[in-house]
């Protein structure tokens, strides 16, 4: 199990775009994957559930990842985080 933290440094934040993004990468991967702040995790493949964590720019949000492929869904997670997404900004 991997339990991280990742930054949301692009403008937008978590919005529905950058979650659709994330969904999609969530979704490629077998591991169980949960993001929130501190004990109050949701579901990372869960669109509805990343949009009310409301993860405004410079929030720093939990990452636990559980299972077969962690530690490639972890690398790949917190590269599209710190790739804002690749909103360009």
């Amino acid at each position: 199990m991997i339990d991280t933290t990742v930054d949301v440094v692009n403008k937008l934040g978590l919005h529905a775009r950058a979650s659709g993004k994330l969904i999609e990468l969530t979704m490629s991967y077998r591991s169980s994957i949960q993001i929130g702040r501190d004990a109050s995790l949701v579901d990372a493949k869960n669109i509805l559930s990343l949009l009310m964590l409301g993860a405004g720019k410079g929030t720093t949000l939990r990452l636990v990842i559980d299972g077969p492929d962690e530690e490639k869904a972890c690398t790949a997670i917190k590269a599209l985080f710190a790739d804002r997404f690749q909103e360009g900004e």
